[in-house]
């Protein structure tokens, strides 16, 4: 098999500055959260914010890097435009050694992805995503060979707002199933799973061997009102459900029950931005090498404490050597 996996996900440029709660209050943003903002609303934030720093970006993107400093190997699938971000964009990924062979749409159409990430002093982070040409991912960029030719396929929960891309994840769910192999998807973000519970159910049901959630969107799923009381009730809705929990740690669901995994220890939370992305990046590593739950958590706890200890959602170290 040519990869270990093979993402599919929102292309985007991370903006990220360092503000204040009071920026947050009067700009109206929900802490911690992520809201679609169009290119009007996207140009007022940025003239707003303060200095920033540009770095290629996207949830699953992040993981894919993530994948490639393992010693894993990945391709990526994501559509930006041929102006200067998506050059920035399409280089970043590929010095970081993942795949990426998708065409760029014309310079005449939607610019590359932006997210404008305002990070807190408490190293929280709330994101404001402008799609851009990201909405012109289709079920055309598919090309099921390559996801017949992956063990893994990683589905961004994010891409579910489009319609066509919304196709073409589904398109990529069915070609790996097809071929035998298994389809991992992250909920993303708990307004997007408000936004598309009862089909999110219903691709999980037909499609998804892990799914990723940290306890607000495991909680949007079930439409439970604890923590507890989700974990139960997703209890055999994947082969595996992975649930992150911050400084808590994580949780491994199976049908043989529920192993806490705790977090690995960092100096200092500088920004919490990618945190479940490196997550997701190292437990997909370790389920790719047929690691147990237990150890693909261990792996993913330590690239997540890498990318919390800096600046930015990818990785500043091989995070190979970690291991």
């Amino acid at each position: 098999m040519k990869y270990d996996v093979i993402g599919l996900g929102n292309a985007i440029v991370d903006v990220l500055s360092l503000e204040d709660d009071g920026f947050l209050e009067r700009e109206g943003l929900a802490k911690g959260g992520m809201a679609l903002i169009d290119a009007d609303q996207a140009a007022a934030l940025y003239k707003k914010m303060g200095p920033g720093q540009e770095v290629s970006g996207g949830s699953v993107a992040n993981s894919c890097a993530g994948i490639a400093s393992l010693g894993g190997r990945v391709n990526y699938v994501g559509r930006v435009c041929a102006d200067q971000l998506g050059e920035v964009f399409a280089h970043d990924i590929r010095s970081a050694g993942v795949g990426f062979d998708c065409l760029p749409s014309a310079p005449s159409g939607a610019p590359t992805a932006r997210c404008l990430i305002l990070v807190t002093p408490d190293a929280q982070r709330t994101m404001n995503t402008f799609l851009g040409a990201c909405v012109d991912l289709g079920p055309e960029d598919i090309h099921p060979e390559e996801f017949a030719d992956a063990k893994i396929t990683y589905l961004e929960g994010y891409l579910w707002d489009p319609p066509r891309a919304k196709q073409a994840m589904e398109k990529a769910a069915k070609a790996a199933k097809d071929a035998g192999r298994k389809v991992a998807l992250s909920l993303s973000d708990s307004f997007c799973v408000g936004r598309h519970r009862e089909s999110f159910n219903a691709l999980i049901d037909s499609y998804v061997d892990v799914l990723f959630a940290n306890e607000d969107e495991i909680i949007a799923l079930t439409e439970k009102d604890s923590f507890e009381a989700a974990a139960s009730a997703i209890q055999g809705k994947a082969d595996t459900v992975v649930i992150t929990r911050g400084a808590k740690g994580s949780v491994v669901i199976t049908s043989k029950g529920q192993s806490s995994i705790p977090a690995a220890p960092v100096e200092e939370v500088v920004d919490t931005t990618g945190a479940g992305d490196l997550f997701a990046a190292g437990y997909l590593y370790g389920y790719a090498k047929d690691q147990t739950p237990e150890e693909c958590a261990r792996i993913g706890a330590l690239a997540a404490a890498e990318v919390i200890s800096h600046f930015g959602a990818r990785p500043q170290v091989k995070l190979q050597s970690l291991l």
